[in-house]
């Protein structure tokens, strides 16, 4: 799961930037096996920094990272895994 081809909206391409796109790749290739297909990242700000919030309900995982930003998005992204291909995807765009 999640080693396959990789998508993203043009949600996602106009609003979150490259680097921070590649973060929450690597934040799911990183995580233990099994991984749920849907993968849920709410991202704030925390002062100076850019707070990602990642979660997924089976098995239940969560994990927070703060990383230095100069302007914090303030959204919430789905990764779904579909078996073929990955999706990155805003909420708001499901």
């Amino acid at each position: 799961m999640f080693d396959n081809n990789r998508y993203l909206t043009c949600g996602v391409d106009n609003t979150i930037p490259v680097e921070l796109q590649l973060f929450l790749w690597e934040c799911v290739e990183k995580m233990p096996v099994p991984k749920d297909y849907l993968q849920v990242f709410e991202l704030s700000a925390e002062g100076p920094m850019q707070s990602i919030n990642h979660s997924s309900e089976e098995p239940e995982y969560s994990m927070k990272y703060l990383i230095p930003s100069d302007a914090p998005i303030m959204s919430k992204l789905y990764i779904i895994d579909d078996g073929d291909h990955s999706t990155m995807l805003l909420a708001d765009e499901y």
